[in-house]
């Protein structure tokens, strides 16, 4: 159904895995669009590279990346994620993709400012690992229409979806993607159900 509303959405966009690593930290509560030209300057910057991320101060990476908002904090998390993947993987993504996925995932979290939903973002679409990423979008549509509980946490909400699909990561980055949409599309704080592909299926739009 969300798929024949709203074709492919062939998410996430980027040139490369570091650019996708980059971008899920700095989508971190906040509008893509705003992400989408913080990216845009760091590539003028030539900063879409981990080398030049771990050696940037941190306040020049900071200003660069001032449209993505909060963006000292990010600064802090994205070097952070750096120097992990230094200490760990001599800076080598590739190496770190070699890693079990689980494994992977419990390390990730133990980053400072990476957490679940971050986590998720990059080993599905950076890594290509079949792990479902959940986000306020996912949790919104998934009360509403009574998948999950009104209290469910990330872990019980990711459970929830990766227990209906196969796990393959093409289909949960589009899945999730088509969520997302979805989200921005209808079901957002105020729902807006009139042309929801899924106004048919029984919901509440006021959870």
């Amino acid at each position: 159904m969300l798929l024949a509303a709203f074709g492919r959405q062939h998410w996430w966009p980027a040139d490369s895995a570091a650019e996708i690593i980059v971008g899920a930290i700095l989508t971190q509560n906040t509008a893509w669009t705003n992400v989408e030209r913080a990216i845009a300057r760091l590539k003028q910057a030539g900063l879409i590279s981990f080398a030049r991320l771990r050696d940037i101060h941190e306040e020049e990476l900071a200003d660069c990346i001032r449209p993505a908002g909060t963006f000292r904090v990010k600064a802090r998390r994205i070097q952070a994620f750096v120097n992990w993947l230094y200490t760990n993987y001599g800076g080598d993504l590739r190496a770190m993709f070699a890693t079990d996925g689980s494994v992977l995932r419990r390390h990730l979290l133990a980053v400072p400012g990476i957490g679940p939903e971050t986590t998720d973002a990059i080993l599905l679409y950076a890594g290509g690992f079949p792990t479902f990423v959940v986000d306020a979008y996912t949790q919104r549509i998934g009360r509403r229409h009574f998948l999950i509980d009104p209290d469910s946490d990330y872990d019980e909400t990711k459970g929830v979806f990766e227990t209906a699909m196969r796990p393959d990561a093409k289909v949960y980055g589009e899945f999730h993607a088509l969520l997302v949409a979805l989200g921005k599309r209808h079901c957002g704080k105020v729902a807006r159900c009139d042309g929801c592909p899924l106004q048919h299926l029984a919901h509440d739009a006021g959870r």
